[in-house]
């Protein structure tokens, strides 16, 4: 009989890879999700009735144990970029994911997988990554073996930065350096991202650790913006963009849902977003990682002017 892998939030960016790796290993995964309705594409992530889609809000402690019934693993993916009303940092990072874990102890399953990010910290200005650190904590005490997977910035074809980034500049003339375009990430392939999680619930020595989850190259965010440019054979002006003056945008547009940038976002990009000199990574999960020089131009190649077989040549990029 196949084992069950719970999955909350697994209808996001992330979520869908996640997916389709549990059921192409051979798991039953069961998706619990807010809108089932909105979900139906995860039904075909693995062969048919193999995926299941159940509503479950995580504020919930009864559909959290409704989602998690009969389930032999459970893998966390809930959370947000913008603290927004009932969507907040605390609620999703922190009490949601004390909530599952709970849940989980409770009902015996035998592991669970967390995910936080890069730059979670207890002692951070930034409310994202202290709400990571908290959350972190809140699911170790509930149940102390949960293994924690911080990956940086997640690459791949529905992704929220790069994707972002070249919509602007198919309209946009200019596009902003945040602090320079100084702050350094280590962007990690989507697909890398969902063999983790498989390789940590394969791999019962894995329990109860922690790994950051990075890519081969690590590039400055003007180096990410020249590559993305590159990629999609468009030729923009770069203007560095004060981090005061980003904070005082971000303030303002912070009051929106879905905001393109907020006052927290601009405190994490204070800081570089790479895998620590000591941490434990994608290698030590046997998984060579790719690299995003091959991986960007299979998707963005939808915003060049004359399409797919446009030729990818070099563009000049003035700052």
């Amino acid at each position: 009989m196949p084992q069950v892998v719970t999955v909350f939030g697994g209808s996001g960016f992330i979520g869908r890879h996640v997916v389709r790796a549990l059921a192409k290993a051979g798991y039953r995964v069961r998706v619990a999700v807010r809108r089932p309705n909105l979900a139906p594409f995860l039904l075909v992530a693995g062969q048919v009735g193999q995926v299941q889609v159940v509503k479950c809000d995580v504020h919930d402690r009864e559909e959290v144990a409704d989602a998690l019934r009969g389930a032999d693993y459970a893998v966390n993916l809930v959370g947000v970029l913008q603290s927004f009303g009932r969507q907040s940092f605390r609620a999703l990072h922190v009490d949601a994911a004390r909530t599952i874990a709970k849940a989980v102890a409770e009902h015996g399953l035998k592991r669970l997988i967390h995910f936080s990010a890069i730059g979670a910290a207890k002692n951070s200005k930034s409310t994202y990554a202290k709400s990571k650190a908290q959350g972190e904590d809140a699911a170790r005490a509930a149940m102390p073996g949960t293994t924690i997977l911080r990956p940086s910035i997640v690459f791949g074809p529905e992704d929220g930065f790069f994707n972002r980034f070249a919509a602007m500049a198919r309209l946009s003339p200019v596009l902003p350096l945040i602090g320079g375009g100084k702050t350094r990430f280590q962007p990690v392939f989507v697909g890398d991202v969902a063999a983790a999680v498989c390789a940590c619930l394969a791999d019962p020595s894995t329990e109860g650790k922690l790994y950051e989850l990075g890519g081969p190259d690590i590039y400055s965010f003007r180096e990410l913006m020249q590559l993305m440019l590159q990629v999609i054979c468009r030729r923009r002006l770069l203007l560095p963009l004060p981090f005061t003056l980003a904070s005082l945008l971000g303030r303002v547009l912070s009051m929106v849902p879905g905001a393109p940038i907020t006052t927290d976002q601009v405190r994490l990009l204070r800081k570089d977003n790479v895998v620590g000199a000591q941490a434990l990574g994608l290698s030590d999960l046997g998984i060579v990682a790719d690299s995003l020089a091959a991986i960007l131009p299979s998707y963005l190649w939808r915003f060049r002017a004359h399409g797919q077989y446009e030729r990818e040549t070099v563009q000049p990029v003035q700052s």
